[in-house]
């Protein structure tokens, strides 16, 4: 079985200390930088969570990149409705010593995703695409197989693009240098590294993220557009945003190379060979980019939504991307929160790169961080929560909780192994009981991570803000576990 999760506990890597971070790239966009601002949230990193006591501790970025072992980060902050600042720390290559700045691109994984979508959106607002019809009307040389899933409710564009289409695949691996890259109908087949996209649960009936259900966007895209996806994401979306650092293109062309970040993964930290993995896999995980850039995408909404023209798409469709379809997911981003602090944006992992971008709907503010690390998820949490901190915002507060003491034989009751299963993937953890915490082994990326009991059968992540909740049968035996990463929650069954 194979699943390459974006769960945010299923992507922490342990890096080896890379060198020292006193050699920081600390280079100038192209803007005036608020300095006391940067100052401030450069030393006002928090964690997510706290226990009672330790609520007031603030962290400095490079003791953190020393600490978490992420060797590059790029922010970009957004404030009335514009870029604020973007600045870059840390190396994009220990070899070579090449420094990260604001020009640094990073493979920006799932936030490939919601900027996408505005390629599959755009033909919908000319009138080429339907969102509510099945999408084998409009797909060429390849169809989505019909089953017994699909006789009565059929696989949509907006099915897609909200998570909700019962498709397989949750994400991609990628390709390293030496692998040759398979066709998007390969990959659709289960011809690269991933087994075939299927329809494996009723159209609509629950919400379950597939990377599989953007590959088919990606060839709709193409079939409908008869163009190449990145050519036509290009012309279309990225040149009309101003976003001239950011390409689809598979594997990156060489004119990117000279500023691209390499990655870095696994518990011993070695850049990746070949530096990066290709990914053909466009619309789900094959972005190019920078924070800036990424800036340009959050603004053009957040113009549209007050008024103003989106360069890319009616203020009427852009209304209908951020409309909440199950689990909070609109037609491309997450959507979190209500009303006026309504926000969009989402998570990205390949390997060795690890981001997020978060914005507020209705106000022109937020921000977004890029690391080239594995270990980044992490400590991107942890500069997400100082931004907001720092400027007021409330996407990000601190919870602040209370551990209780537990005797370790108490604890001997949540130990085994659980298994979350997507269709017919699975995804494994162990667990055993410490002295006075749950020790999580996560089995596909061999990490351990420390949970502490905060209630009876509840136990905290504080790294990461996450929450396992344990249930139990009438017998009083513990059946599962229940997973809640800040935002989705995900069932374990124990074996």
């Amino acid at each position: 079985m194979k699943l390459y999760s974006s769960l945010s506990f299923s992507i922490l890597f342990v890096l080896l200390v890379l060198c020292t971070y006193s050699c920081q790239n600390t280079s100038q966009p192209i803007i005036t930088e608020p300095a006391e601002d940067i100052k401030a949230i450069e030393n006002g990193l928090k964690k997510p969570m706290a226990f009672k006591g330790e609520e007031g501790t603030t962290f400095n970025i490079l003791d953190r990149m020393k600490a978490t072992n992420v060797a590059g980060v790029s922010i970009a902050v957004i404030q009335d409705g514009k870029m604020a600042w973007a600045r870059g720390y840390g190396y994009a290559n220990t070899e070579t010593k090449d420094t990260i700045d604001a020009e640094t691109v990073f493979q920006a994984g799932s936030i490939s995703k919601p900027v996408a979508a505005l390629a599959a959106l755009k033909l919908v607002d000319e009138g080429k695409i339907d969102l509510d019809e099945n999408v084998n009307t409009y797909l060429k040389g390849w169809k989505i197989p019909d089953n017994e899933f699909t006789t009565t409710e059929k696989v949509t564009l907006r099915r897609l693009l909200t998570h909700t289409a019962g498709l397989t695949v949750h994400g991609f691996p990628g390709y390293n240098h030496e692998e040759s890259i398979p066709s998007v109908i390969e990959v659709l087949d289960g011809q690269g590294n991933t087994d075939s996209i299927r329809v494996d649960t009723e159209p609509g009936s629950i919400w379950r993220y597939s990377g599989g259900g953007y590959t088919i966007m990606q060839k709709l895209v193409e079939d409908v557009s008869g163009d190449d996806f990145a050519a036509y994401v290009q012309k279309e979306i990225l040149t009309p945003l101003g976003m001239g650092r950011s390409t689809y293109v598979q594997p990156l062309p060489e004119s990117f190379h000279t500023n691209a970040s390499a990655a870095f993964d696994g518990q011993e930290g070695v850049m990746a060979e070949g530096l990066w993995n290709n990914y053909p896999e466009k619309a789900a995980a094959g972005l190019w980019t920078t924070p800036s850039d990424l800036v340009k995408y959050c603004v053009d909404i957040q113009r549209a939504i007050k008024g103003g023209e989106s360069q890319v798409l009616s203020t009427k469709m852009i209304e209908r991307m951020l409309s909440k379809d199950k689990n909070d997911w609109g037609l491309g981003p997450s959507l979190e929160h209500e009303k006026d602090s309504m926000t969009f944006g989402h998570g990205g992992k390949n390997r060795g790169f690890s981001n997020l971008m978060t914005a507020f709907v209705h106000k022109g503010e937020g921000a977004i961080v890029m690391t080239n690390t594995d270990s980044g998820t992490r400590l991107m949490r942890e500069i997400m929560a100082g931004i907001s901190a720092h400027y007021g915002w409330d996407w990000f507060d601190q919870k602040v909780v209370e551990k209780i003491e537990v005797q370790a034989e108490q604890l001997k009751e949540f130990e085994g192994k659980f298994v979350l299963v997507f269709g017919d993937e699975e995804y494994p953890l162990e667990l055993e009981a410490k002295e006075d915490h749950i020790e999580v082994f996560d089995i596909p990326e061999n990490q351990h991570h420390k949970f502490f009991p905060v209630a009876e059968s509840e136990f905290i992540f504080p790294d990461r803000g996450s929450k396992i909740k344990f249930n139990k049968n009438e017998e009083g035996a513990v059946v599962s576990l229940d997973y809640h990463d800040g935002r989705s929650t995900y069932t374990f069954e124990k074996k």
